[in-house]
């Protein structure tokens, strides 16, 4: 059995009953990073063996874990925070273990998208998850143009050191549309704020943005300028 073990994403708290069972009942944790897996490890006294499982170590550790789970063994998923699969390249594995006819079960918990779109009173009926912008500007210009005409929510992940700049690209391409941004969710010192793309960007100029960040932006202007 293949579980895709999702974790807090700040707030050790929000750790699952089920997780740490079944964290500790597995014969093998596949890691983004063994290291910081680690401490919520000790945190929880779970003492079953990791090993790493990121972008650059996959196509070797694919064959490994997929030849261990042949062989009958149970093998966790966890990402560094949050839901495995997600914006990670583990959704690859799933897909390598469904075509080996090996069980798959999601161990559901905390993910910072959905964290995100709960907190901002945006429309959630209809939304689009984008993961990360490129990095570059002339990358992430090119992906908004293509995002003009969206209607839905849209969800994005960003670094905070690119977060002023990626506003910026937002409130030129998309007319300066309604945002919120979300930083360090769950956390002791979380942010949200919310606002034109302008005036949020120039709010974290003032105060350099540290820690993980999600972007949320509504181009249904109807909803926020209300007589």
């Amino acid at each position: 059995m293949l579980y895709i073990v999702s974790t807090p994403i700040g707030n050790l708290k929000d750790m699952t009953f089920r997780a740490v069972e079944v964290l500790k009942s597995v014969d093998l944790i596949a890691s983004e990073d063994t290291r910081h897996t680690g401490i919520l490890l000790k945190h929880f006294g779970i003492q079953t063996p990791q090993t790493s499982y990121f972008e650059h170590s996959r196509n070797n550790k694919e064959e490994y874990l997929i030849g261990l789970l042949k062989e009958g063994k149970s093998v966790a998923l966890v990402s560094d925070a949050g839901t495995p699969a997600i914006s990670d390249p583990g959704y690859r594995l799933v897909r390598a273990a469904r075509e080996q006819g090996i069980e798959v079960t999601a161990v559901p918990g905390a993910c910072a998208a959905v964290v995100a779109l709960s907190l901002s009173g945006f429309p959630t009926d209809r939304f689009v998850f984008e993961g990360f912008l490129p990095q570059k500007s002339s990358g992430r210009v090119r992906r908004l143009t293509e995002l003009k005409s969206e209607e839905r929510t849209i969800v994005l992940y960003e670094s905070p050191h690119r977060l002023v700049k990626a506003l910026g690209d937002i409130a030129e391409v998309l007319g300066n549309p309604h945002v919120m941004v979300g930083r360090e969710l769950t956390k002791k010192f979380e942010e949200v704020r919310q606002g034109d793309a302008r005036s949020v960007s120039e709010h974290f100029m003032s105060r350099k943005p540290k820690g993980e960040v999600v972007i949320l932006i509504s181009q249904r202007e109807e909803l926020f300028h209300q007589d």
